[in-house]
């Protein structure tokens, strides 16, 4: 499933009120200094209970310790069915934060750019753009980043690409995501790494990280099945194969500034109970 094809699901509300098991994890820190004050997730990831009952379902996992949100253009929009003045008081009320949107950014750019700036969002993030059949649609596509990052600095805030494993991917000779990040302007566009995405697609995330110092300001932190075949394996934190504690903090080293939880299959205990558990990992990494 990705966010193109997927459908809502229904009957999962009730789980609104299922709280994980309580888990310990390993401090196991590369140093005292704690990674991140506040880490996020991304609303993508409750898209099966979201819709019955946004509000508080954001207002759930906000109790569960994720305190900046990056959103996604589902048919309640951006802000959920409210307008950015409700939103973002809805979320002071609730001390948490929106961080950007995913968003459909090829209509009414500009409109949800000042939107975005009025609530004090910092992004509107393009989601996906699927394998091409040449480099030169990558190329293309760096051109369009850069014009689209153009109405996004006039709002006042920025445009970033979220990758998947196909910009990793050689295509004519080159790598797609080299292209675009090399292709752009640092002043207009940022990137959001996907980390569960680039170690599937075979990539070290701190080699690309190296190369393009302060491009990566966002990351989406999602695990994945040990010894899975398949390119959707993802889990809940911690139990997977993909070491954050050795990982997170060379990333803040090189210039991440917002670090997103998401998740996009889940074991029995469901969507909710599997981002109160990936919480509580998350929590030893702010310490």
């Amino acid at each position: 499933m990705n966010r193109r094809q997927f459908v809502i699901k229904g009957g999962q509300a009730a789980a609104l009120l299922v709280l994980a098991p309580n888990l310990s994890f390993s401090n196991t820190l590369l140093s005292s200094d704690p990674v991140f004050s506040k880490f996020g997730i991304q609303l993508w990831t409750l898209r099966d209970v979201i819709y019955q009952n946004p509000m508080e379902t954001i207002r759930h996992v906000g109790k569960m310790g994720y305190k900046n949100i990056e959103s996604f253009e589902g048919e309640k929009g951006i802000f959920w069915g409210t307008n950015p003045k409700e939103f973002k008081s809805f979320l002071d009320d609730n001390d948490m934060t929106l961080i950007g949107s995913h968003c459909n950014w090829k209509e009414d750019l500009e409109k949800k750019a000042y939107a975005m700036a009025n609530v004090g969002g910092k992004y509107l993030i393009c989601p996906w753009l699927g394998p091409q059949k040449s480099i030169d649609d990558f190329k293309r596509f760096a051109d369009e980043f850069n014009r689209a990052g153009e109405i996004c600095k006039n709002a006042g805030i920025k445009f970033a690409y979220h990758n998947h494993d196909y910009s990793f991917k050689e295509l004519d000779g080159k790598i797609p995501q080299q292209v675009m990040m090399d292709l752009t302007s640092p002043e207009l566009v940022d990137f959001e790494m996907d980390m569960y995405w680039v170690v599937t697609a075979g990539i070290d995330p701190i080699e690309y990280l190296k190369k393009y110092k302060n491009r990566f300001k966002l990351c989406h932190i999602k695990d994945r099945i040990k010894d899975a075949k398949e390119p959707f394996a993802s889990c809940t934190l911690g139990v997977g194969s993909i070491d954050y504690a050795e990982l997170l903090p060379k990333v803040k080293e090189l210039g991440m500034e917002y670090f997103i939880y998401e998740q996009e299959k889940y074991d029995e205990a469901g969507v909710l109970a599997n981002a109160d558990q990936s919480a509580k990992y998350l929590k030893q990494f702010t310490k």
